[in-house]
């Protein structure tokens, strides 16, 4: 039946640019981002001289997506180190920036130690930056690691869960190159699928407010030559009721101690339609998004979004265009309506088939098979 859908399958296309770099131009480092919110129509990139320019790239989710956020905050310190602003402020502003996905402060911490402990150890100031930068680095290459771990762990799932290959999996929001050091996180494992022709289908949904799905990953997928498919989110119940869905793989911008995952909102309904329909819910993430200070779903702080987000649209700005914001898009809703917005919901343990990390992975998802998968995982550092 998946055949009479009208889908994407293009091959031959350039890879997915890098989605964010240290450069050192002659006038002084500078962390470039590939501007997400630019994607598709235009391939722009974003030069961050300071750190109050990165946090507003976080802010507005030129840059996004929880692995690569904690490779931003790292870069992010070892920016301020090199260009000698106050890192502990830096560290403080970026900590701040997005205040779900764990692995921005995991990053910032990460470098912030770097720098610190140069400079207790008697370092110069280009000595103590030049750790910070290599623990940027060195977090760059680990979530590089991470990925094809994962992709690879993730694969081998799916085989197990659902034997003789044809896959058909719908995923939510963006899980790929643009999230992550590597090639992402759920999206890799679809990625993988493909790669040794056990993909059929990947159903795209479209994530609302700000259009994740239809804006990166059906790139991304097009960039790949996947068949995909683009679906708006309430559309999935009746993909699942045709029993057109094989597995459902997410990715995770915090997971609690109790195996609680938050996720971009409108993960946790999918989680309860699969459950209904015996359908296997995969999240996929580093074990750096495992959070053991956070104990369970209930306390998990939940960013709240701009009202503006879903009562206007907003399509990309042509490169060279004044930043849009609140109030530059189109009302799609009478003006003064007010709006629910929340970034993430979360899924509880229950729901939620197994969890997939570079370290192993967690299946049924209980407190006890997160905290022994913390325990054999030397990446889980978060205080």
């Amino acid at each position: 039946m998946a055949d009479q859908y009208a889908g994407t399958d293009l091959g031959g296309q350039p890879p997915v640019p890098p989605a964010l770099r240290w450069a050192e131009p002659p006038e002084g480092p500078v962390v470039v981002l590939l501007d997400q919110t630019r994607l598709p129509t235009e391939e722009v990139e974003l030069v961050c001289t300071d750190v109050p320019a990165l946090v507003r790239a976080i802010q507005t989710l030129a840059v996004r997506g929880a692995p690569l956020l904690g490779i931003a905050g790292a870069y992010g310190v070892a920016l301020a180190a090199v260009r000698r602003f106050d890192v502990e402020e830096a560290a403080a502003q970026l900590a701040g920036a997005r205040p779900t996905a764990v692995n921005l402060g995991y990053g910032v911490r990460r470098a912030l130690a770097a720098h610190q402990a140069a400079a207790a150890n008697g370092a110069t100031p280009e000595e103590a930056a030049a750790a910070t930068l290599a623990e940027a680095r060195r977090l760059h290459q680990e979530d590089a690691e991470a990925s094809r771990a994962v992709a690879a762990r993730g694969l081998a799932l799916l085989d197990e869960l659902l034997p003789g290959g044809s896959h058909r999996v719908l995923t939510h929001c963006n899980t790929g190159a643009l999230v992550s050091g590597g090639e992402g996180t759920a999206f890799a494992v679809a990625l993988a699928a493909h790669r040794a022709g056990r993909l059929r289908r990947l159903w795209i949904d479209e994530t609302r407010p700000l259009l994740q799905g239809a804006r990166l990953t059906a790139y991304e997928a097009a960039r790949n030559g996947l068949a995909s498919t683009l679906l708006t989110d309430n559309a999935a119940g009746s993909l699942f009721a045709a029993g057109e869905v094989d597995a459902v793989l997410v990715g995770a911008d915090r997971i609690a101690a109790d195996g609680s995952v938050a996720n971009k909102v409108g993960t946790y309904p999918l989680a309860v339609l699969a459950k209904y329909h015996h359908v296997p819910f995969v999240v996929v993430a580093p074990v750096t998004t495992i959070d053991p200070g956070t104990p369970d779903g209930a306390s998990i702080e939940i960013e709240q979004r701009p009202g503006s987000e879903v009562t206007q649209l907003t399509a990309p700005a042509p490169a060279g265009a004044a930043a849009t914001g609140p109030g530059s898009g189109t009302l799609v809703a009478p003006l003064g309506t007010q709006a629910y917005n929340p970034a993430f919901d979360v899924t509880p343990p229950e729901l939620v088939t197994a969890i997939v990390t570079e370290a192993g992975v967690v299946s049924p998802v209980t407190a006890g098979g997160i905290a022994e998968l913390c325990a054999r995982s030397r990446q889980v550092t978060i205080s």
